[in-house]
Parts: structure tokens; C-alpha cells; sequence
């Protein structure tokens, strides 16, 4: 099959997906009429001769209100497979990152160069940095994907943490255990931990962004004073209905663990599950019904207000790792300097862009490139933004020319050495704040 044959039969069945709804939902679905058993997780004989088998994201005894596991029921049980063996990593990394000292300095970086020819979206992840221990289940990392393939008779699962998947060009169908996610520029997806999927393209190319959360799995933010609605809706994130592949030849499954990649060949397809529930589930959402809050008096707010999901650790009001969007709003605030604040953060801040420009910088931020300002470094808008925001008239103004985004965390983000000797990374982003001017009078 050619690769623009794969592309519109992708296309096809993205088109016609369905989805349950509801983030944290107990879900379940039903391929097959009478797969699911009810009133019992593990019946003495499942369903038409399939495997129950249980999938767990949490510890057993996690309180309910965190505890995430599904069932599964599959044509054969995960333990039917041969060893795993290693393989090259590739270009992905895994904290502890320890191949170059963290870095005070502002970096930026243009977008990932073009892959080579017959490159898929596993083959394509490259990682620019991170923090913690993936052994130690804390911490997270920043990958970029550039991908011209679809994954065909390969699968991947994530043994270290969950994956939040960020298109900004080209589309993605992702076949998971649980059923098939469509994610486009503007979406963002998430696999949960051990969760296998295949990435199949949508496009002739794919590029994004991936944040690895090795902590607490997301979750959405509590609201305190802002009430019962806003942000990120639950019901807006949608999870997939199960579908299977009944697949009798050869498919590699690779499995990074403690941050290597190994490799096994089945005899079938692991993407084998006939029906499914529970919490330990993957969701798309649209970035879009993002309902953006902000002052309608004074001042620009801090940029938490814009959190869609966030890993929590054991400090309250620590995440291990924010996931924040800036979509689309209206800035009305009376003399407020409007764009992003000049600030320093005990937070560290790794910012990308999906799509058209971002309010606090005038040139050199560029779709699918990226900055990272780590913890207590200076940074806020260029001289060109500071001095149009600080001339212009205050009338109401709708932003809705970008879609930006940042993966906000804890602990300082160390950079690979591929990516602090990259050719992409910009050297002289610094320059952009040279022009700011002296205008102090006694």
C-alpha cells in the first residue's frame, strides 16, 4: 500500500469516529454485542471466549478519586508474548538527564528539521530536555515528533509515564487498546501510562510536541473562586469506543522502560480488545472550547489562570507539570500593560506554538519551535512588543491570531545535548530584549 493510499484511508475512518465523554468518567464500550460482562469484573468464562485482563495506572489502594484502572477483554491476554529485547533509543532521552549541566540562559529553538524519508512518529521523537527520575516516577520531559509515515505493523507503549501529544501540522490516528483517537492541529491527546497505540498520518507530514509526565497522572485543575465552570470542561475531552484489530501476522511492539526501548515480535496484534472499562482511559481534546477567563478591570493574569490539565505532586499548588494554553480571548484591561508581564519564576517554563504568533513576542517565535525559560530566569516580551503594548490605545482587542501553549513544572528543565548543540537552537535570543531603553526620570 503507498503511503497516500495509507493517508486516505486514515483520513476515512477518522472522519468517522465516534467518542464517549467526560474526563474521569467510568467509561465502557462494547465492540461486539455482549462482550462486556456485567455485574462482575472477571467472570470464571469471559464473554465469546475472550481474556479479562486488568490495566492498572495506580497503585490498588490509591484513594477512588484518583484510582485509575480499566478492564480489558481481549482475544488474547498480554502475557502471551516472547521476550523483549533492547534497541537503539534513537533521538529519545529519559531523565535523569545528565549529558550537559542546567542551563540558566534563555534558549529558543526553530522547528525540528525535515526527517528523513520513511520516518514514523516513533522512529521521529526527539527530546529536548526534562527533569526528575523516570525510575522514581516523578519529573517529566519534552519531546518533539517530525514524522512522514504511518506506523504500520508497530506498536508503542510508554512503561515511564503517560504521553500528552500536541499536532501542530498534520493530523494524527491514533489506534490505541481502548479504540482509535483523531488528533489535529488545535487538539491535544493523551495516552495513559502502558496504554499501546499506533500512530497512523493524516497528512503526507506530521510535526508537534510531546510532554512526558512521568508523575501523578493529569488531571483537571480544581477552580476554588472561580466556581463550578470554566477552563477546561470535562465533558469536552473525549475518550474513544473500542474497536479491535483480529490480526494474525507479525507486529513489533517496542516498550520504553527506565528509559530504553525494547522490542518484541508477536504473532498478532496487541490492539486485540473487544470491550473495555474503567478510568485508565486516553481522551482528545479541542483545544478551542478552552473557555478562557481573564480581568475585565486591571492587569494581565498570571498565566495559571490558563491551565487545562496539571499533575500534582505532594506540595499543594506544586504541579509536577502544568499543561497551559493561550487560546484565543479578548484583552479589555484599563491602563494594563496587556501582553505577558515581565517576571521571574520559581517555576520552569517550556513554551511552543501551534499556530500564528504569540502576543509577547514580535519575530523569531515560530510555529512547531520552541523556548524554554527555567526557573528564576528573566523574561517577558520583546522591545518591540513593550514598546507598541505601552503606545497603544486601550480599546477592547480580540487576540485570535496564535494558539500557543507551555509545559509549566516544578523542577528546572536540563537540556539534552542534542539539543544544546542542535543547529535549530537560535544563539542570539537574547538579542531580543537589547533594544529595551532607559526611560526613568527622577
Amino acid at each position: 500500500m503507498s503511503e497516500q493510499v495509507g493517508v486516505e484511508q486514515a483520513r476515512k475512518t477518522a472522519e468517522a469516529l465516534e467518542y464517549l465523554t467526560g474526563f474521569g468518567n467510568e467509561h465502557s464500550s462494547q465492540a461486539v454485542p455482549g462482550a462486556l460482562p456485567i455485574g462482575r469484573n472477571s467472570p470464571q468464562r469471559a464473554p465469546l471466549g475472550l481474556y479479562a485482563e486488568q490495566l492498572s495506572g495506580s497503585a490498588f489502594t490509591e484513594p477512588r478519586s484518583g484510582n485509575r484502572r480499566s478492564w480489558l477483554y481481549r482475544i488474547r491476554p498480554s502475557a502471551a508474548h516472547p521476550p523483549f529485547t533492547r534497541i537503539d533509543n534513537g533521538a529519545l532521552r529519559t531523565a535523569p538527564f545528565t549529558e550537559a549541566p542546567a542551563d540558566p540562559n534563555r534558549l529558543r529553538w526553530n522547528p525540528l528539521p525535515d526527517p528523513a524519508p520513511g520516518t514514523d512518529f516513533l522512529s521521529g521523537l526527539w527530546t529536548l530536555g526534562g527533569n526528575g527520575d523516570a525510575t522514581q516516577r516523578a519529573g517529566m520531559a519534552v519531546h518533539l515528533y517530525a514524522a512522514n509515515a504511518s506506523m504500520t505493523d508497530r506498536v508503542f507503549s510508554d512503561s515511564d509515564g503517560e504521553l500528552l501529544i500536541v499536532p501542530e501540522r498534520g493530523g494524527l490516528l491514533l489506534r490505541t487498546e481502548l479504540g482509535l483517537l483523531a488528533a489535529r492541529p488545535g487538539d491535544v491527546a493523551l495516552i495513559p501510562r502502558g496504554v499501546r497505540f499506533r500512530v497512523e498520518l493524516l497528512d503526507a507530514d506530521a510535526r508537534g510536541y510531546v510532554c512526558e509526565n512521568y508523575g501523578m497522572p493529569f488531571e483537571l485543575p480544581d477552580l476554588g473562586p472561580i466556581g463550578a465552570n470554566g477552563l477546561a470542561a470535562a465533558r469536552d475531552f473525549q475518550a474513544p469506543v473500542a474497536a479491535y484489530e483480529d490480526s494474525e501476522r507479525p507486529t513489533e511492539v517496542v516498550n520504553k522502560f527506565c528509559g530504553n526501548l525494547w522490542s518484541a515480535t508477536y504473532d498478532h496484534s496487541p490492539l486485540d480488545v473487544v470491550a473495555w472499562h474503567g478510568t485508565h482511559v486516553p481522551y482528545v481534546y479541542d483545544l478551542r472550547r478552552f473557555n478562557v477567563l481573564g480581568s475585565i478591570s486591571y492587569d494581565h493574569p498570571d498565566p495559571s489562570i490558563f491551565t487545562v490539565l496539571t499533575s500534582p505532586s505532594d506540595t499543594p499548588g506544586l504541579a509536577g507539570v502544568d499543561f497551559v494554553v493561550f487560546a484565543p480571548r479578548w484583552l479589555v484591561g484599563e491602563d494594563t500593560f496587556r501582553p505577558p508581564y515581565f517576571h521571574r519564576n520559581v517555576m520552569s517554563e517550556y513554551m511552543g506554538l501551534i499556530e500564528g504568533a504569540y502576543d509577547a513576542k514580535a519575530e523569531g517565535f515560530v510555529p512547531g519551535g520552541g523556548s524554554l525559560h527555567n526557573m528564576m530566569s528573566a523574561h517577558g516580551p520583546d522591545h518591540e512588543t513593550f514598546d507598541r503594548a505601552s503606545a497603544a490605545e486601550l480599546k477592547p482587542q480580540k487576540i485570535d491570531d496564535g494558539l500557543a501553549f507551555m509545559f509549566e513544572t516544578r523542577w528546572p528543565i536540563t537540556a539534552t545535548a542534542q539539543a544544546a548543540g542542535a543547529d535549530h537552537l537560535q544563539r542570539g535570543y537574547d538579542d531580543v530584549w537589547q533594544g529595551l531603553q532607559r526611560h526613568f526620570r527622577a
